[in-house]
């Protein structure tokens, strides 16, 4: 799905009047296309396969405002299919008032890790590596057949890894994606957004994203210093860190690969992402896409 397919659905979805549908911006463009017009901003997912998910993340966001967590809020209670993809509007949220910082993100993982179980919805594992078949299928020939087959090959591997992990924490409700760039600190403070992977798993998954942030993304230390302080563990004494770690590295090479049939840039941070996997180098740095 590209931005002229995602603005089709937008029009056709019919959540916003026709001149503001065409105006709209687009803010983010992955999994999902972002728009955002007036108050409200609207998310077209890629396929009909996410669907469910969309379902699930405004089950989510009701939740977490009964729960008083600081998170975006859905402005309609109900996802649509339109053309084969899943549309859901949110409120907008106001204009940041400076840049998020890991701290902001360990502030919220706290509060989401103190939560127990929903009682009204399910909330299913962590399916880190449960995508990476969709998006090496996305990827199509455009990327080597060896890539994809050792990525598989990976994927499996770290798959009956993670399951065998015994964790330090109790594991409960997780973000699934706790990334800087899925908290919006506003007027009032941060707040969490991109609901859709919110899961019931090891809360360990939300803190090893950081700790390959420092490692692969150019996270300064000092950064994860304070995240880690302000949650109060560092998952790296962990010793299923490696695991967890490896299966998002897994997930992260596939996730690129589905962008890299329309990006030549997307190809290329593939390319180099794997082969620091086949090299085994832990330092060859990533570029964030």
């Amino acid at each position: 799905m590209d931005e002229a397919r995602a603005r089709e659905v937008l029009a056709a979805a019919g959540v916003l009047p026709g001149a503001a549908a065409r105006e709209a911006r687009l803010l983010a463009l992955g999994e999902n296309a972002v728009f955002a017009a007036g108050d409200l901003a609207v998310k077209v997912g890629r396929d009909a396969e996410l669907l469910d998910r969309a379902r699930r993340e405004l089950a989510v966001a009701l939740w977490l405002a009964e729960a008083g967590v600081p998170a975006v809020r859905a402005a309609e209670p109900a996802a649509l299919i339109v053309d084969g993809h899943p549309v859901t509007v949110w409120h907008r949220l106001p204009d940041p008032v400076r840049p998020t910082e890991p701290r902001d993100v360990a502030a919220l993982l706290r509060l989401v890790h103190e939560l127990p179980l929903p009682a009204s919805f399910e909330l299913p594992p962590r399916e880190l590596l449960g995508g990476v078949e969709r998006w090496l299928r996305l990827a199509g020939d455009v990327i080597d057949p060896a890539d994809a087959a050792y990525l598989r090959e990976r994927r499996d591997g770290f798959a009956s890894a993670a399951a065998a992990l015994i964790p330090h924490l109790t594991p409960g409700p997780i973000h699934g994606d706790a990334l800087p760039r899925n908290v919006h600190v506003g007027p009032d403070g941060p707040v969490l957004i991109d609901l859709e992977t919110f899961s019931a798993d090891l809360r360990e998954h939300d803190l090893v994203v950081m700790a390959l942030s420092r490692d692969r993304y150019g996270l300064p230390a000092e950064a994860h210093d304070a995240f880690t302080a302000t949650y109060g563990w560092d998952v790296r004494e962990w010793d299923g860190c490696a695991v967890l770690r490896g299966a998002r590295e897994t997930a992260s090479c596939a996730w690129v690969a589905q962008h890299a049939p329309s990006n030549p840039k997307a190809l290329a941070e593939f390319e180099r992402r794997v082969a620091s996997l086949r090299d085994g180098d832990p330092t060859v740095r990533w570029y964030p896409f």
